[in-house]
C-alpha cells in the first residue's frame, strides 16, 4: 500500500469535533436571522392589526397611496367610507391604511 491509500483509509484525523461547532453556528445564524428579521416584522404587522381595529368614525387617516381623509363610516366586509372632501366619499379596503403616515400626520397636528 502506498501512502496515499493510508491517508484515504484512516480519514483525516483533524477533522474531529467540527460538525458540532457547524450546528452550533447555524443554530447561530438561525437565532440572529429570528432576531433581527422574523420578530420586528412579527411586531409590526402585530401592531398594524391593533391600530386598524381600533380606528373609529371621525378618525383622520393616511392611505398607503397617500389619500388624507377621514373616516365616515365603517363597514362590516373589511371596508371602510373614507371622507377626502365634504360630500366626496372613496370606499376603501381597512388594509391600505398606513399607520406609520397617520401617526405622522395627528403627531404634526398635535
Amino acid at each position: 500500500m502506498n501512502s496515499l491509500s493510508l491517508v484515504l483509509l484512516a480519514g483525516n484525523p483533524q477533522q474531529g469535533g467540527g460538525g458540532m461547532v457547524q450546528l452550533v453556528m447555524m443554530g447561530a445564524i438561525i437565532l440572529v436571522f429570528w432576531l433581527f428579521m422574523i420578530r420586528p416584522q412579527a411586531k409590526k404587522a402585530k401592531d398594524q392589526k391593533k391600530f386598524i381595529d381600533n380606528m373609529q368614525k371621525g378618525d383622520r387617516i393616511v392611505t398607503i397611496a397617500g389619500i388624507h381623509g377621514s373616516i365616515n363610516k365603517i363597514n362590516e366586509d373589511g371596508t371602510l367610507q373614507l371622507e377626502v372632501n365634504p360630500g366626496s366619499y372613496l370606499k376603501i379596503e381597512k388594509s391600505s391604511i398606513s399607520m406609520e403616515w397617520t401617526l405622522a400626520i395627528a403627531k404634526a397636528n398635535a
